[in-house]
């Protein structure tokens, strides 16, 4: 009976070990979504939500290829990688935060960006696609890159 308990605890340990998140991995049941707000003109106008495990939450609302409501599972690694890129950029946890601007143009989209952890919590960074910066020119392409990696580039329909 004992050997039977020692048995199981190292097999739980095991399981545990396999279980646990590379350092700097985003948490397993964490949300990450972002939503593209008008410009002046004819920009995409959506939302995207993906989870860890990679299923995605499309929402075109309007110049967008698809309107409405889509679901689809993003590439293999698709998530990491929009992770990874918008990593950076990321508030401290539960802090809401506005990117600054340098130069800005006015008629560009709003983007928000919220990572939803599993306890509820809410980390917010909210950026004017107009502010100008060699930080936020990274920022950008990786908010623009994030649709490819999910995809669903194919339901945004990019301005001529």
């Amino acid at each position: 009976m004992m050997l039977r308990a020692i048995a199981a605890a190292a097999l739980l340990a095991g399981l545990a070990a396999c279980a646990t998140p590379a350092p700097g991995a985003p948490p397993a049941a964490e949300t990450l979504a972002i939503s593209v707000g008008p410009c002046f003109g004819f920009c995409p106008v959506y939302s995207v939500e993906v989870k860890a495990g990679g299923q995605v939450v499309f929402v075109g609302e309007r110049h967008t290829t698809v309107e409405g409501r889509r679901e689809a599972q993003a590439p293999a690694g698709g998530y990491e990688a929009v992770a990874r890129a918008l990593a950076p950029f990321r508030p401290a946890t539960g802090a809401s935060e506005q990117t600054t601007c340098e130069r800005q143009a006015t008629d560009m989209s709003h983007y928000t960006v919220v990572w939803s952890a599993a306890d509820g919590t809410q980390t917010r960074l909210n950026h004017d696609g107009g502010c100008m910066s060699a930080k936020n020119a990274r920022l950008m392409a990786a908010l623009k890159s994030a649709p490819a990696r999910l995809g669903v580039e194919g339901w945004v329909r990019r301005p001529e």
